[in-house]
């Protein structure tokens, strides 16, 4: 197709060149005419014409990378600068959680967002769902390589929305284990290859962390988590999908919850801290992190991304998917994705120019995977050099099994649920309140949620 145009494109070009086109107007011809946009991009910024010479194109990202994942996004952010000055990227970066998803909402809504967005896929389905995304074209995409093959089916199918991709996802980012090698070499935990030996059911589970915990010594632990944030809903969102229990009902309307099921799971997260003391009954993120960076457990239930922590720290360590409890495996997770939030007025050049920095995200998305996270994209996840890097690939394996927080308005990433959640099982991981106390108070909590309507 590109062919037949050729001589359209050379006329076009001529047109840019002596001012009679702009460079907006030939990015819509040449798109329109079957050149892929960096095509229609590298002919552009070789245009000249009587414009001062700078990028053809610029487009808005949205973020919410802080810490060393903001450090490899500005690093991935300047490769693709090197890699095409034609476009122009305009980085800024919101802080994570509601007040991000509140601006991008308020932005979207408004008909002024960002050309290209990060948003969690556990957040996608509710902007899709009130018109604040727009789908992606799937013909738009293979032309600037990004196809459905390239995925995991699983990971793939997550960007989806009533039939529809809104989502293009960068990472699988799970709930993992890290573990202290010398502890748990010392324990006996550790094959002859110095990896952690296999470990499934309660009693396994139970038995390991207690070996861990004398081989830590006075004052130290089998395992210790965030007790006072939102991990506790990601413990017990991987459990209680371990025994296969849903949430809500297919249409997100309902609550389902199994009670027997989701109280098993909580007395068993109770019995870490409070029977068998085997964790820290009360303790916030920056403690927990600390006190495995220290040397004082064998183990930390966290997801991937403090791996950089531990690392600079030089803390004796390793990772391991989160262990299998009950009857099937299942861990909690999210996805960062790339989304396309609705323009007031559409931009074809800015569209052309927002997909070719989708594409080259993902092909770079190895210095991504360096902090821990999972990348999507499988030309970069199969390769010898991800398979190389120590300790981050040795969890990939769970990407396909990973469980996304219910679809609600309230729930995802940083959401009401989650943090809600950490209010309500706190005391009885402390041992005030009983597991089943706590279970009718969470679903209680959860179905006010249910009966609140949709606050934007």
């Amino acid at each position: 197709m590109v062919s037949e145009q050729r001589g359209s494109l050379t006329e076009w070009i001529a047109a840019v060149r002596s001012g009679r086109m702009s460079r907006r107007s030939f990015l819509e011809h040449a798109v329109t005419a079957g050149a892929s946009s960096s095509v229609a991009l590298t002919l552009l910024a070789a245009c000249g014409g009587p414009t001062p010479s700078g990028p053809a194109a610029s487009i808005t990202y949205w973020n919410l990378f802080g810490g060393g994942d903001g450090v490899r996004m500005i690093q991935m952010e300047n490769d693709f600068a090197k890699a095409t000055p034609s476009i122009d990227v305009q980085s800024v970066t919101l802080a994570w959680g509601d007040p991000y998803y509140t601006k991008l909402a308020m932005a979207a809504s408004g008909g002024r967002p960002p050309e290209v967005a990060i948003s969690h896929i556990t957040r996608m389905s509710t902007y899709a769902a009130q018109g604040l995304l727009e789908p992606y074209d799937l013909a738009e995409l293979a032309r600037v390589g990004i196809t459905e093959d390239k995925f995991l089916p699983a990971v793939w199918q997550k960007g989806h929305y009533n039939g529809k991709l809104y989502a293009i996802p960068l990472d699988t980012h799970p709930f993992v284990a890290y573990y202290n090698t010398d502890i748990c070499k010392k324990a006996g935990l550790l094959d002859d290859s110095g990896n952690l030996k296999p470990i499934q059911g309660t009693e396994a589970l139970m038995n390991a962390l207690k070996s861990a915990q004398q081989a830590a010594g006075p004052g130290g632990y089998g395992v210790v988590f965030e007790v006072e944030g939102v991990t506790l809903w990601r413990i017990f969102y991987s459990l209680y999908s371990q025994l296969e229990g849903q949430v809500f009902s297919p249409d997100g309307k309902e609550l389902v919850l199994d009670d027997a099921k989701a109280e098993q799971v909580l007395t068993f997260m109770a019995d870490l801290t409070s029977t068998s003391k085997v964790a820290p009954p009360n303790i916030d993120y920056g403690g927990a992190v600390a006190l495995f960076g220290s040397g004082k457990s064998g183990f930390h239930w966290n997801g991937e991304w403090e791996v950089t922590t531990f690392i600079t720290q030089k803390t004796p360590f390793s990772m391991a998917p989160y262990p299998q409890v009950y009857n099937t495996y299942a861990v909690q997770g999210d996805l960062h994705s790339f989304v396309m939030p609705r323009q007031l007025a559409p931009d074809p050049a800015h569209r052309a120019a927002a997909l070719q920095f989708i594409s080259f995200m993902l092909q770079d998305s190895f210095t991504w995977a360096q902090g821990g996270h999972v990348p999507a994209y499988l030309p970069v996840t199969d390769s010898e050099q991800y398979k190389n890097l120590k300790p981050q690939s040795n969890y990939a394996s769970v990407a396909p099994h990973v469980v996304i927080d219910p679809t609600d308005w309230f729930s995802g990433s940083g959401s009401e649920m989650e943090n809600k959640t950490q209010t309500i099982f706190a005391p009885v991981m402390g041992g005030q309140v009983t597991p089943a106390q706590g279970i009718k108070q969470w679903k209680a909590t959860i179905q006010k949620l249910l009966n609140t309507r949709l606050p934007f």
